[in-house]
């Protein structure tokens, strides 16, 4: 019997998806009938990872994502599912992650007149108007499935908005009677569903944009997630080297450019300064970047040049943004790159002019090593730093690891001193939403089983990420990586928030706002509970060094997860 829910596995295995992140319900019987079918007859089909937790699933078909750039499949149950997303669904539409959404909806039969008519008292009760509507506003595209003769058509259809730019998550819904019909096969062709090449600048600009930096004092390129793109990396290495151009992250979600390299000036997040390379720059690009600086903090000097070159230039789904961009250009990071790289020899440069510049940055780049490396010296007293646990990390990474970064208050101090040399090294989740770190080591492992994944979290961070999901789907499907947790024993997120607004307020003085949890719970005993990890609490420098190995060991050699509660100062205190 050849089914609609046999065609729907068909279109996603010949769209590249290897995973189904599943949390099954009454709504899938076809589905799960048809894997079934697959098992019997030794056809091909993504293999079924069971999510108890369907936020959990989202964020691991993330983690696949991010490493790979493929979209993976999520598999909900209806409308409680839908909902039971969570968070991580802001997380692949700001983060522009591919991922596929599918929902069974109720069914829309009630007296048997079609296979799988309503026969659960469940079916009336998760019926409702608009199911599609609790996600539209982050979907790229969503479509309900009303046959399944045009199935594979609907799903590719889906697929190629996913992996078009700017790329995002896609839902699809259809409802028992749909996925259980018997429809006939449809042989088409995948590749006529082919993503939008990507666009290009108009070649005026490339001259007009060469010409700019080239004639600069101080050219700066500013950019959050151009990294994203590993291949961009090079082409940006490729221009700023030769051309002396600085370059500065502002709250980075990828490795943008190594931090070895001279041109490289630091990462902005939320501090509440002006940052001096921004303010010095007359000529600024800014290249993939939501937020490149915070206005009412840090911006250029009033005389800048600014170009701005992105995908989605316009952020449309951002009601409130603006730069002062005169020339504004929809284009891909690496198409745009490529194409400066290859107008350069079009555009006359003064050497003088770039070796001044040149050894201006690699200057600045060098102060800023070695600030950072002391700030990250080990501690003389009892209590630890993050700057110091971080760098005793980064001692374990190499070329084969990825590091996975959620921390929060830590995000800068993650970035600052694990200091990626390698494109595609870092990635956080490229959104506001806690507790990615966890579902996102599993499908990074998942994408990379070779590599080592390190999950750097706050303890906010790590209670919101369904530790005991995490760690049982870590140990069932044998993607061991280590997590480290940031446990200032409470969200010191809101604290920042609230003294930056009311430094002498009430709250200033107060040593109880509502954001503690002190006595926290046991963050490695819930991972070693759940599946085995290796759980470990850490409370004095001295500790720190032989824990992260013993915890590597774990995972390395033993091929189970570890956790590391690393106790900070309190939040209270600092």
């Amino acid at each position: 019997m050849y089914t609609a829910s046999t065609a729907f596995l068909e279109a996603l295995t010949a769209s590249g998806v290897e995973y189904l992140f599943s949390n099954f319900g009454s709504d899938h019987p076809g589905l799960v009938e048809a894997l079934a079918e697959a098992k019997v007859s030794g056809r091909k089909v993504p293999k079924v990872i069971t999510c108890p937790n369907e936020m959990v699933a989202l964020t691991a078909a993330q983690g696949y994502a991010q490493v790979t750039g493929r979209a993976q499949a999520v598999v909900v149950h209806v409308e409680c599912g839908t909902q039971s997303l969570a968070g991580a669904v802001h997380n692949v539409s700001k983060g522009r992650v591919p991922v596929l959404i599918f929902a069974g909806s109720s069914p829309y039969t009630q007296f048997g007149e079609l296979k799988g008519s309503r026969n659960e008292f469940i079916q009336w009760i998760q019926d409702v108007h608009d199911q599609r509507g609790l996600v539209r506003g982050y979907m790229r595209y969503d479509a309900e499935l009303r046959t399944g003769r045009n199935i594979k058509q609907m799903t590719w259809r889906a697929m190629q908005f996913a992996h078009s730019d700017p790329k995002g998550p896609v839902y699809l819904m259809g409802a028992r009677e749909v996925m259980e019909e018997e429809v006939p096969r449809v042989e088409q062709d995948v590749a006529d569903w082919a993503p939008i090449a990507p666009a290009a600048l108009p070649p005026e600009a490339v001259h007009a944009l060469l010409s700019d930096l080239a004639g600069a004092h101080r050219p700066l390129i500013v950019t959050s997630y151009l990294g994203r793109n590993t291949r961009a990396v090079a082409e940006l290495q490729r221009l700023t080297g030769p051309l002396g151009i600085g370059v500065l992250e502002s709250v980075p979600n990828a490795v943008n450019l190594p931090h070895d390299d001279p041109m490289y000036q630091g990462c902005q997040w939320n501090e509440p300064r002006q940052n001096p390379r921004l303010a010095e720059a007359d000529v600024v690009v800014v290249i993939d970047s939501d937020v490149p600086w915070i206005p009412s903090i840090s911006r250029p000097r009033s005389d800048a040049k600014i170009w701005h070159i992105d995908v989605d230039p316009l952020k449309q789904d951002m009601p409130l943004w603006s730069i002062p961009a005169r020339r504004v250009f929809r284009a891909h990071a690496e198409t745009a790159l490529a194409q400066l790289n290859a107008g350069l020899d079009r555009v006359p440069l003064d050497r003088a002019r770039i070796e001044e510049r040149r050894a201006h940055f690699a200057a600045r780049h060098a102060e800023r090593k070695a600030a950072v490396a002391a700030a990250e010296a080990k501690p003389s007293g009892d209590v630890l730093t993050a700057e110091y646990v971080t760098a005793c990390v980064r001692a374990h990474v190499d070329s084969d690891t990825i590091v996975l970064n959620e921390g929060i208050t830590n995000y800068p101090v993650v970035v600052n001193h694990i200091a990626p040399t390698r494109a595609g090294q870092m990635l956080n989740s490229g959104g506001g939403n806690l507790g990615w770190t966890g579902g996102a080591a599993i499908g990074a492992k998942l994408a990379e089983p070779g590599k080592t994944v390190i999950a750097l979290t706050g303890d906010g961070s790590y209670m919101f990420s369904q530790p005991s999901t995490v760690h049982w789907m870590a140990r069932q499907y044998r993607t061991p990586f280590l997590q480290v947790v940031f446990n200032n024993r409470g969200w010191r997120a809101p604290r920042y928030s609230t003294l930056a607004v009311h430094p002498s307020g009430h709250a200033s003085r107060s040593d109880d706002i509502g954001v503690a949890f002190d006595p926290p719970p046991d963050y490695s005993e819930i991972a070693h509970a759940a599946g085995g990890a290796y759980a470990r609490k850490v409370r004095h420098p001295d500790e720190v060094e032989e824990a992260v190995a013993a915890a590597m060991h774990a995972v390395k050699i033993e091929g189970r997860a570890a956790v590391l509660d690393v106790w900070l100062p309190h939040l209270m205190d600092g």
